[in-house]
């Protein structure tokens, strides 16, 4: 099947783009190459784009309650959980109180970013 549309860039309202724009930088890596008041672009692969966008009225999600849902999260592969847990906590990500555990026989933590995102840690 041909596709519509090539996947461009993944877009996180958040209330500080350049903070959560370098929060991850240091996670995932890449540079970031495009910074405006409202927007910063992060690459961190090439051809791959995370955007942070200003939402002055940001509020967080409340995962796993349905008050404000998640509506996504990302998923980032780690080879060592005990150490990667420690240098996402150091760059200011908090572990979340609910831990669902394995899912389809996936390993992975949950997390937030600083401005309250859930992003989970995963590992074989």
């Amino acid at each position: 099947m041909t596709a519509i549309a090539r996947m461009r860039t993944v877009v996180i309202d958040c209330p500080d783009p350049a903070a959560l724009a370098e929060f991850y930088r240091q996670l995932v890596g890449g540079e970031v190459t495009s910074v405006a008041d409202d927007w910063v672009v992060l690459e961190p692969e090439p051809d791959r784009r995370l955007a942070f966008q200003q939402a002055d009225e940001y509020a967080p999600p409340t995962w796993p309650t349905a008050e404000r849902p998640q509506q996504f999260h990302l998923d980032v592969t780690i080879d060592d959980i005990d150490e990667a847990e420690l240098a996402v906590l150091a760059i200011g990500a908090r572990k979340h109180e609910v831990q669902p555990g394995d899912a389809d026989g996936d390993s992975f933590r949950v997390y937030l970013d600083p401005a309250g995102h859930p992003f989970c840690l995963c590992w074989d």
